[in-house]
């Protein structure tokens, strides 16, 4: 590929990655209107959020599985596919189940985006420049996820669209995506004979989503440990457990334990868990606080989440053209880890009174943290797998990313609640108001009494740095993480022609 070329398709790329990754979040803020022209219950609006993040996060790893054995073009176009055919399914949807097979869709297809758009630039550049491009789609990954929420709201607040459209904008700028990748993706044909882990597809994604079904719907739908929680974390348990026997023994493995001999890609995989159950908890968490906490409006709230956009897309593309120059990253990801630190601690010092002035430097403080840490972790990770198994590790760092997320979204959502629940009851005893003045789920601040708003404003005011400061521990485990990586030099020549990277030795200086 000549270099336009290449740069025509990375912007395709980054494109499919953008519109697929919005697609997670865009329905935040629509959610109250979808559901109630579609008459579905409280049950039925969890699972329209949960549904695709489980389904991508569960396919990551057999998408990137196949991308080793199968034409990684062919799989790439197929997973953005599939991901336009749920999305315009989600457009026509006329109840609640038909929206969540939509959902289910376009989960797998986004899995697919997810884990195959690290492959395809990993097969056309040099692992050096790989880190300017990852920069590209680190922040299309970040400003999708976190701009996924405004897209949503201004979309609901325009008359003439409606939430139909959260769904429909997605198939033309897909499509324009698949337009460009089939004219100019042209990636070098290294199949091996297909010999696919059947068991290992199976169990893997059933075992991850029965755990992820546990920690999205355990406390809530479901009591942790009830006769149906316990199957859901005992099934997912067991299913990993065989997946493990399963993967040690069969020839092609979904994801190969090989990979796990080595610490480079063992420590990317835990500094990704972390990282990603940040990004992806800011724009639900800043949501609360802004319109619960601060009594914006959702349109406002999304653009609140700005600053942290910014540093985050400024920070991935300034790292990475610094490691294409240098060939160096490990301190990239070593200062990220301190400003993603330093981010955190700020967090935890929200309360319902601090100017939006200072919580949106904290947010542009934790965007630059994450803008140089998540890709670079890939960059790390692929830069120490083996050509044949450059598929499979890419899209293990992502799938535990997205695993990251999803936890982190469960467990940091789940304490936000309780504590602004606690806070609320504690508020109205003092005010000298009823204690059901609230009533159950999430308030509404435009139906209470003026006196009863003021308490839960403060109360999700006051909550969020109290539930952020559980999230300081995280940034922690990244910044030792990348400390005990070991540094090895870019790849400066096309890869097809350099020396496996496991043979490398570490750099002196680490």
């Amino acid at each position: 590929m000549t270099q336009r070329e290449i740069d025509r398709a990375v912007w395709a790329l980054v494109l499919g990655l953008f519109v697929t990754m919005i697609s997670a979040t865009v329905v935040s803020n629509a959610l109250p209107h979808i559901i109630g022209d579609l008459h579905g219950s409280s049950t039925d609006y969890t699972w329209v959020v949960a549904t695709t993040l489980l389904l991508l996060t569960a396919t990551t790893p057999v998408w990137g599985k196949l991308a080793d054995l199968l034409d990684k073009k062919m799989l790439l176009m197929v997973g953005l596919a599939i991901f336009t055919v749920g999305s315009a399914l989600g457009g026509f949807a006329h109840s609640p189940q038909w929206l969540i097979a939509a959902r289910a869709i376009q989960g797998i297809g986004a899995g697919g985006t997810s884990a195959l758009v690290q492959v395809a630039i990993a097969a056309m550049v040099p692992a050096r420049e790989r880190a300017r491009y990852n920069g590209y789609t680190g922040s299309a990954y970040a400003i999708s996820t976190l701009s996924g929420p405004l897209v949503g709201g201004l979309i609901v607040d325009t008359p003439w669209l409606g939430w139909r459209w959260c769904f429909f904008f997605c198939v033309p700028v897909a499509a324009a995506a698949l337009v460009v990748l089939a004219r100019t993706l042209r990636l070098p044909d290294e199949r091996r004979p297909v010999n696919i882990d059947y068991f290992g597809a199976a169990l893997i994604p059933g075992g991850v989503g029965l755990l992820l079904l546990w920690l999205t719907l355990g406390g809530d739908m479901v009591e942790w440990l009830s006769g149906t929680g316990l199957a859901m974390l005992l099934g997912g348990v067991a299913a990993l457990a065989i997946a493990v026997v399963v993967e040690s023994r069969v020839a092609e493995p979904i994801v190969p334990l090989r990979l796990f001999r080595e610490r480079t890609i063992v420590l990317a995989v835990v500094g990704s868990v972390a990282t990603g159950g940040v990004t992806m908890t800011v724009p639900m968490l800043f949501s609360q606080y802004f319109q619960l906490g601060r009594g914006l409006t959702p349109t406002v709230s999304g653009l609140l989440t700005a600053p942290m956009v910014c540093g985050l897309a400024v920070s991935g593309n300034v790292a990475g053209r610094a490691i294409a120059r240098t060939g160096r990253w490990k301190r990239i990801l070593v200062g990220g880890a301190l400003f993603l630190i330093g981010g955190l601690a700020l967090f935890s010092t929200i309360r319902a009174t601090t100017p939006l002035v200072a919580v949106a430097a904290y947010l542009a403080l934790v965007g630059v943290g994450i803008g140089m840490t998540q890709q670079n972790l890939i960059v790390a990770a692929q830069n120490s797998a083996p050509r044949a198994d450059l598929g499979a590790a890419s899209a293990t760092v992502s799938f535990f990313r997205s695993l990251g997320a999803t936890a982190g979204i469960a467990a940091l959502g789940a304490m936000y609640g309780d504590r602004a629940a606690h806070l609320i009851s504690g508020g109205l005893a003092a005010a000298g108001l009823p204690a059901g003045s609230v009533g159950t789920g999430v308030p509404r601040l435009a139906d209470l009494p003026a006196p009863v708003a003021a308490v839960v404003e403060n109360a999700y005011g006051d909550a969020l740095g109290q539930t952020w400061l559980v999230a300081v521990p995280l940034a922690v485990v990244t910044l030792v993480a990348v400390l005990l990586i070991r540094e090895t030099r870019l790849h400066t020549g096309d890869d097809l022609e350099a020396a496996d990277t496991l043979t490398q030795p570490p750099l002196s200086t680490g």
